[in-house]
């Protein structure tokens, strides 16, 4: 499955089937949040696997009660370590740069599942201090988020996504792409838009002159006939 196919066909799943996860690739996720980016390459995370389901369950609870969650039959919970975060960054680090590394390695391992042939859900609604008392995360780790891992018991539909020309500005914000075909250097895009217009502008024009056509057509023969 090559990168954007991935991305593309990635779905947030919340129902799976009872059959347990290989080993093997479970390590390969967390290899794959392992070589994520990070804030001056800090590496400022950890992983805690979770298998056991009295743990999922009572995770689950913390989670707004989503019980959906306690079906996966893997939780990874991505934790960020402040201590290390706070050191090399001060505030920032600890308060920004921890959610952003973190976040790069949660998006990893979401889609190194999706290209194993596993479903995943990313969750960010849960009580950190539950969590935390569950796995024995220390104070001076927080708990970012919440994967579910597991064999897909669904085929969730492609959601509804803003166009990039809402989302994407040019040299300042607010600055909207209008032709983002042509800015992106989509010709097949362009062709195809500019072969619409030229069919439209043929049938309107191509019409009258066929009429016009069949008009001198006739007065010739009227003339050549007389």
């Amino acid at each position: 499955m090559e990168t954007f196919e991935c991305i593309s066909t990635r779905r947030s799943i919340r129902r799976y089937l009872d059959i347990p996860v290989e080993w093997e690739k479970v390590g390969t996720i967390l290899e794959a949040g392992r070589l994520a980016p990070s804030s001056g390459n800090i590496q400022d995370w950890n992983f805690v696997v979770v298998q056991d389901e009295g743990k999922r369950k009572a995770i689950a609870e913390a989670s707004l009660k989503q019980h959906w969650m306690s079906k996966a039959p893997v939780h990874i919970i991505v934790c960020a370590d402040l201590k290390k975060s706070e050191r090399f960054y001060g505030i920032r680090g600890n308060r920004l740069y921890s959610i952003q590394n973190c976040a790069a390695a949660v998006e990893n391992m979401l889609l190194t599942a999706h290209s194993l042939g596993l479903g995943a859900c990313w969750v960010g609604a849960f009580d950190e201090n539950v969590v935390s008392r569950v796995l024995n995360i220390p104070d001076h780790a927080r708990p970012q988020a919440i994967i579910t891992i597991g064999y897909s018991d669904e085929k969730p539909k492609e959601p509804v996504r803003y166009p990039l020309t809402t989302v994407a500005f040019l040299e300042k914000y607010g600055n909207r792409i209008k032709d983002m075909a042509s800015v992106m250097h989509d010709y097949s895009v362009v062709m195809e838009r500019n072969l619409k217009k030229g069919k439209a502008v043929f049938e309107k024009t191509g019409s009258s002159l066929t009429e016009k056509g069949k008009g001198l057509a006739k007065k010739i023969k009227e003339k050549f006939g007389k």
